[in-house]
């Protein structure tokens, strides 16, 4: 549904939107993992920094992320206006405590989509409330599929576990996968016209795929996500995100914003940069769409 550079951009929108548009002068500070995965916002948010004229301070965290106290002392040093956190696994709890240790507001800090469960949050207490997220889907089990879910798989004996992690953020994302996956094979059967698909046809399926909001209507999934109608131009989708919030109180996420998008001049452009360099370096010929 959208690139770690489109949730870049929509966390620095939602923080600009929190500081009434004007980012001149702010301070944010990333937390990343220092991997391939946890660089990926560094561009994006380089090129936001020039754009927007915001401070930006990186802090590489090595694997597995259990020590972080020279990372996090250095924001007590510096105070950044606001921390994003490209974590992973136990990188992200250690993170969220730290935070906490320091007293940073749990409000000013905010985490990518792997950085947003409940696993991350939840060994923290009350000291993680307010801690947000970027989201590409819905929170919670308020869904009329959870009905059917716990009729027909729970209840009838045919669930992996307890059924206690249905509507967590990571159950809703292996099921929103999968429905994904499930409508592109679908797509698929129906242009070729064959219930047996081979790679080749699930890619056509796949670059196919609708799931407008009558779909995820009929889906039992109202309101879950944003429409997606992949193109040849797009394989990318809406590249839309919404921001979710952390109420250690009652132990929920909620949205708190509308789904949006990044800023597209920076995003695309770094888009088109990258790939026409992978296609120069791959001798490979551009598709015409």
């Amino acid at each position: 549904p959208g690139t770690y550079w489109d949730a870049a951009s929509i966390i620095v929108n939602h923080i600009a939107d929190q500081e009434g548009g004007d980012l001149d002068g702010k301070h944010i500070a990333l937390v990343y993992h220092n991997s391939a995965y946890g660089k990926e916002p560094i561009r994006t948010l380089e090129e936001l920094s020039a754009k927007h004229g915001y401070k930006l301070t990186l802090l590489a965290v090595d694997h597995p992320g259990q020590e972080q106290k020279s990372q996090w002392l250095q924001i007590r040093r510096e105070r950044p206006d606001y921390v994003m956190m490209w974590g992973w696994g136990v990188m992200n709890q250690v993170a969220i405590q730290e935070a906490a240790n320091i007293r940073f507001p749990m409000d000013h800090f905010i985490g990518v989509w792997w950085s947003a469960s409940e696993n991350d949050v939840l060994p923290v207490g009350e000291a993680a409330n307010g801690y947000k997220a970027i989201a590409m889907h819905g929170v919670g089990d308020d869904y009329p599929i959870y009905d059917e879910i716990r009729k027909y798989v729970v209840d009838a004996g045919k669930a992996a576990g307890d059924g206690s992690n249905l509507g967590k953020v990571l159950y809703n994302r292996g099921m929103y996968a999968a429905m994904l996956a499930a409508e592109a094979a679908r797509t698929a059967q129906e242009i070729h016209g064959t219930g047996e698909i081979d790679s080749g046809m699930m890619r056509d399926g796949m670059e196919a795929l609708q799931v407008d909001n009558a779909r995820l209507a009929e889906l039992g999934l109202p309101g879950f996500a944003p429409e997606i109608a992949v193109t040849c131009e797009n394989h990318g989708g809406p590249g839309l995100g919404a921001i979710q919030q952390w109420d250690a109180v009652v132990q929920s996420w909620s949205l708190i914003t509308d789904f949006s998008g990044a800023d597209r001049d920076v995003v695309d452009a770094l888009i088109a940069e990258d790939s026409a360099a992978y296609a120069a370096e791959n001798n490979i010929t551009p598709k015409d769409c």
